[in-house]
């Protein structure tokens, strides 16, 4: 236990450590089930819109794909609250934490893709230019910098070995 606490600085068991790690990503879970569910209720009511009608095949069909895509985000970022329910009290919290933590990477990249999705449509609707997928890509490199590059490149930079 000694030399576990030197190299992570803390002295918690494995159950302190699950319990801190499971309120962290509940914090960070809410932040993004927030936006995604914000983001799926507007795009549920565009479709009733008159302007609906008048999509062309394809932004028809990008925005089903990114309704598709909110879907599958507000299902993978509420998971883990259903994971905690449906495993707490069986003493498996480092587990569900884990389970738990993949489910809210995974939501986290089918946001990207449906922020994505969400953005071309709305440019491609709004502007009808030839540069709006070149200002897509420029916004979604931004996101993969600040939520993976960064936080990875962090991570590797400051991990203690």
């Amino acid at each position: 236990m000694e030399q576990e606490s030197r190299r992570t600085g803390r002295d918690e068991t494995e159950d302190e450590r699950a319990d801190r790690m499971w309120g962290d990503l509940i914090q960070e879970v809410r932040v993004a089930q927030t936006g995604v569910q914000i983001l799926f209720g507007f795009l549920l009511t565009v479709v009733f819109t008159p302007r609906f009608t008048t999509l062309s095949d394809t932004d028809e069909a990008i925005y089903i794909v990114t309704v598709v895509l909110g879907s599958a985000a507000t299902g993978a970022l509420i998971g883990p609250v259903a994971l905690h329910r449906l495993v707490s009290g069986r003493r498996m919290k480092p587990q569900a934490v884990a389970w738990a933590s993949r489910l809210t990477f995974v939501g986290l990249v089918l946001l990207l893709a449906t922020m994505t999705a969400a953005l071309l449509l709305v440019l491609r609707v709004a502007t009808h230019d030839d540069y709006v997928p070149w200002l897509v890509t420029g916004v979604v490199l931004w996101y993969v910098l600040c939520w993976f590059v960064l936080p990875l490149w962090t991570r590797y930079r400051y991990t203690t070995r």
